[in-house]
């Protein structure tokens, strides 16, 4: 069973966080695709007005299961190793999930302002058509 993560490359935070699960994960659960890779989103219907709301999660095996903005992190979270501890408790908590939502969408409509813009849009290693660089790309 496989993911791909769409992800924002030009943003600093969804950027610094696609590093995180890389490490993390070393490719065995995730792929990745910036959202400016536009031939990219293209194949699964994907329109860079759906890309607004949030990063995007799909299931390899299935593509039509989805996940997008906060509901996509709580999945890649509960997909972790013991991270589904974390996420139900996360949702069980009365009102933790509504003002999780809250701040996502925040995060998410002023990410450049709060986290800053890259000059160049970030590719992971691990991309979903495997014709990715061999080469990190370079930091900040």
């Amino acid at each position: 069973m496989s993911y791909f993560v769409i992800y924002d490359g030009n943003c600093n935070l969804c950027v610094t966080s696609v590093q995180l699960l890389e490490n993390l994960d070393q490719g065995q659960l995730f792929r990745y695709a910036p959202m400016q890779d536009e031939a990219t989103i293209k194949r699964w219907g994907i329109t860079p007005q759906d890309c607004e709301l949030g990063m995007i999660l799909i299931d390899a095996d299935a593509p039509d299961r989805r996940w997008q903005g906060s509901a996509a992190a709580e999945e890649i979270g509960r997909l972790l190793p013991l991270g589904s501890v974390f996420v139900d408790a996360y949702r069980a908590l009365p009102g933790v999930k509504w003002m999780g939502d809250q701040v996502y969408e925040q995060i998410r409509d002023n990410r450049y302002t709060i986290f800053g813009k890259r000059s160049s849009t970030y590719k992971s290693v691990y991309c979903v058509d495997g014709s990715c660089s061999t080469a990190k790309n370079d930091a900040l």
